[in-house]
Order: C-alpha cells, then sequence, then structure tokens
C-alpha cells in the first residue's frame, strides 16, 4: 500500500532557498541555520519523496527536472500557509510582520524619502526591508517569493501579477544651463536631437521610454551619442550632471525635478498632451500580505502631490 511522502514546511523553505540562491552557504545564510542542517534536510526531503531535487554535480546546483516541479509547489504551499498569519492579523486588527519591498533605480531615490520615515513611524510593528533592483529582477524575485511587492513603472506583460497603479508622473526635459530651448516656455518632440540626447544604460524601464517618447520611428541610439567615449549610466543624477558638464539634454521623471529645486529652470515640459510614466503597486496574483501591501499602497499615493493621481493629466508612454 502506498503512503503520502512526509515533509515539513521547513524542509520546503530549504528547497526554495536552495532553488533561489543556488549555493549550499548562501541558502543556509539566508534562512539562519547552518550549512550542514540545511543539506541534512534537504537530503531527508528528498529521501521521503523518493526523488533527487537538486543536481549536486553541476556548480550552482540546479533543481531536477522533478526538482523544478517540486519547488514551485512548495511555493504554492508556503504562500497558502501564511495565509494563516493575515486570516490573524485581519482578525486582530493587526498591521505587523515582515513587508520585502522591490523598488526600481529611477524611482527609489526620489519616492523613498517621501514616504519611509511617516510609514514606520505609522506602523512601528512592521519590518520593512527595500532593495533596488531593476524591473526584470522585481518580477523574478516576485515568482522566486524572494520580495513580497515591487513599485515599479506599468503597464507589464507579465502573466500572474496584480497591478495597482498608484499615481502618474510626468517626463520632463532637462536642458543644458545654455542650451537654446531654454527659450521656449515648452519644447516640441520634433524637435529633440537625438545626438544630444544622453541615456540610461540598458534594462531599465526609463531608458526604453526615453527612446518611444523621442524615436519611435527614428535610427536606434546608443547608451550616449554625443561624445567620442561610450558612457552607460545607472544614474539619472549622473546624467543630469553630465548634461550640465557638457551639454544636451536628457529626460527626468517629474518626481526628480521636485527634489532638486536648484534645477527647475533647465526644467521644460514638452508641447501637447503631457507624457506620463505609470508608477505601479505589484504582486503576485495570489499574494499574502494584503493588509500589509494595502498599507504601503496608500502610504506611498498620500506622499506625492494629489495633482499626480490620476491617469487623465496625460498619456502614458510604453515602455515593455
Amino acid at each position: 500500500m502506498l503512503t503520502s511522502a512526509q515533509f515539513t514546511l521547513i524542509q520546503l523553505e530549504y528547497i526554495i532557498a536552495l532553488d533561489t540562491y543556488r549555493h549550499f552557504v548562501t541558502a543556509s545564510e539566508k534562512c539562519f541555520v547552518t550549512q550542514p542542517t540545511l543539506s541534512m534536510q534537504v537530503k531527508k526531503l528528498e529521501e521521503s519523496l523518493g526523488v533527487t531535487i537538486f543536481d549536486r554535480s553541476k556548480q550552482p546546483i540546479v533543481p531536477t527536472d522533478i526538482g523544478e516541479e517540486i519547488i514551485a509547489q512548495a511555493r504554492v504551499i508556503l504562500r497558502e500557509a501564511k495565509r494563516i498569519d493575515e486570516l490573524l492579523q485581519q482578525y486582530r486588527q493587526e498591521t505587523k510582520g515582515q513587508l520585502r519591498v522591490g523598488i526600481i533605480p529611477t524611482l527609489a531615490p526620489y519616492l523613498l524619502p517621501r514616504f519611509v520615515g511617516n510609514f514606520i513611524r505609522q506602523y512601528p510593528e512592521v519590518q520593512l526591508h527595500i532593495q533596488e533592483l531593476q524591473t526584470h529582477d522585481i518580477i523574478r524575485a516576485l515568482q522566486n517569493d524572494s520580495i513580497d511587492v515591487g513599485l515599479l513603472v506599468s503597464p507589464l506583460k507579465e502573466p500572474g501579477l496584480r497591478v495597482r497603479p498608484v499615481f502618474y508622473e510626468g517626463i520632463l526635459l532637462y536642458l543644458h544651463p545654455r542650451h537654446p530651448l531654454r527659450a521656449q516656455e515648452t519644447v516640441a518632440l520634433e524637435t529633440i536631437d537625438l545626438e544630444q540626447l544622453w541615456l540610461l544604460n540598458e534594462g531599465h524601464c526609463f531608458r526604453s521610454q526615453m527612446i518611444n517618447l523621442c524615436a519611435p520611428k527614428r535610427q536606434q541610439v546608443t547608451a550616449t551619442q554625443r561624445l567620442s567615449f561610450d558612457y552607460q549610466s545607472n544614474s539619472l543624477e549622473t546624467l543630469r550632471r553630465m548634461v550640465d558638464a557638457e551639454g544636451g539634454y536628457t529626460l527626468l521623471p517629474e518626481l526628480a525635478t521636485l527634489q532638486t529645486e536648484e534645477a527647475l529652470p533647465q526644467v521644460r515640459a514638452f508641447a501637447g498632451e503631457m507624457p506620463l510614466r505609470e508608477v505601479s503597486l505589484v504582486t503576485l496574483r495570489d499574494a499574502v500580505k494584503r493588509k500589509l501591501t494595502e498599507a504601503l499602497y496608500e502610504a506611498v499615493r498620500q506622499a506625492v502631490p494629489e495633482y499626480m493621481h490620476p491617469a487623465a493629466r496625460g498619456q502614458v508612454v510604453q515602455w515593455a
């Protein structure tokens, strides 16, 4: 007679960590146990199931075919188990626990200072863990249960995600102090010279929006085309300083211009309908910690000016 395999939630946590980090020592550190303890529990689980979950002959280690299916199911089981804690919090009217947040680098320096302090003071029993990640890394971290929520730019085409727009910020032009376009109150998109446009590195959604907005049907552009050197930046602030030093212009999200009051004379809006980027809070569709993510949503929304709330203030620029 066949009997059901025996396993514990802890063992499932260990194989998920091992799948995430692909290294026994790193996985054990993330689980706050010794490496021999984690290795022993993974081995016990494999023996109980009668299959090999990880191919240890490869470095880094990788799941076997059946291991990938078991790990995927383990993630589902653990998410459902965590719902018990969420039900208890709702019953007790509590807002506490750990909330792991991923945020894109072009948003973090301008949005985080606006809400983090108030959030942790309002919810002192919430442990907020924030890391800067590019969009594709946030999506992967959500799917791997490495984070609970992402703050990024939508729309997204990735299935299985719940995308909730929070606010809409304008995309503005930042000019060299002596650039001729400073004489204009607004700038027409068709006047943008791609040779003068400083761009972010590949992988940033704001770079894609820059290109889609300024060069939807024109030639491909490189990271920067103004000078005879290859410079690829991950920082909007660096691009801003390069514009100040070398000329030309770049694009900035609206929150970035609110943080740098001294730069306002060099900022111009585009003529016609305002181009926007849609900033959203993203979770898995079946995510737990809904009370915590709702609190985060409200904190972020309240932290930005009310005029950024409606989508009708302009036209969202696609990036994906």
